[in-house]
């Protein structure tokens, strides 16, 4: 086989896998099929919430969502008190679905990811977990972002995820721990604003945890933000003020259920113990 060939055989490879040629992934980040994808189908049941703790009300949430059979759950950071490797084994209430989940790490997870994140996901991928990485599920781009390190324009992660917006479209669902813009305690978060920029109007969803509520913000750009953080660790009140702010929960634990198709996709926001509290759609 010439080297041509070889080589626009590689290229193809890396465009259906999603890595953009062009865009190198940094060594051990950013991989295509890091954790375990599903099946390839026309629709598929995400469940996302971050910021649980072992509680009794993440342990109503934990089963909520296994009862809805998810086809993945995208955990949104954050294993209460700092993600040791102690707490992932004692207050990751998430456990029994963690071959179903997608990961980000939340800022009490970050500074023992070493200690906790990495070997706790370790034992899914088989080696240390990326700390940002890609995969498709139901005819859309799902992106786990990292909102604790470092994200100047420059840094590969940022470098990374341009190439992998740069496709027309936006079928895309990015979802990360801190949120750009939020109307719970922790309010906005002028730092990620990299990862915000890069996906507004190339994604039609973000989501994130951090402020332990349910929001949904006003769509920009096409794309809408969500907040899934009430995953059992207290309750965060909601300025009622925010001015992007459309729909918020800051009463009942619980969790985001999306449910996507190629070109769009349903959510709701539910109550562990079952209620519907909220819903809403994309089309991409």
């Amino acid at each position: 086989m010439s080297r041509a060939v070889v080589a626009g055989v590689v290229a193809l490879a890396l465009t259906l896998a999603g890595c953009g040629t062009g865009d190198p992934v940094p060594p051990g980040k950013g991989p295509v099929g890091a954790f375990p994808a599903p099946p390839r189908s026309e629709a598929a049941t995400i469940w996302a919430v971050g910021d649980g703790d072992g509680s009794p009300a993440s342990k109503r949430v934990a089963a909520l969502i296994a009862r809805g059979r998810p086809t993945r759950v995208l955990y949104l950071g954050d294993v209460y008190e700092s993600g040791t490797a102690e707490q992932f084994r004692s207050n990751y209430a998430f456990g029994t679905l963690k071959r179903r989940t997608l990961p980000t790490p939340g800022n009490h997870d970050w500074t023992s990811h070493a200690q906790g994140y990495d070997p706790y996901w370790k034992t899914v991928t088989g080696r240390r977990p990326p700390s940002f990485f890609a995969t498709r599920i139901a005819g859309w781009q799902i992106l786990s972002l990292n909102s604790e390190e470092p994200l100047d324009p420059g840094s590969s992660q940022v470098h990374w995820l341009r190439g992998q917006v740069r496709q027309p479209g936006n079928c895309r669902l990015a979802f990360w721990h801190r949120p750009r813009y939020s109307a719970g305690r922790h309010g906005d978060q002028s730092d990620v604003a990299p990862l915000w920029n890069a996906v507004r109007g190339r994604a039609a969803l973000v989501v994130n945890g951090h402020d332990h509520d349910m929001q949904q913000l006003r769509t920009e750009a096409g794309t809408t933000s969500l907040i899934s953080g009430a995953g059992g660790h207290s309750h965060y009140s909601i300025d009622r003020g925010h001015s992007r702010l459309t729909w918020a929960d800051d009463h009942d634990p619980g969790a985001l259920r999306l449910d996507l198709r190629p070109g769009a996709a349903r959510f709701a926001f539910v109550a562990s113990d079952g209620r519907v509290l909220h819903r809403g759609s994309a089309r991409c």
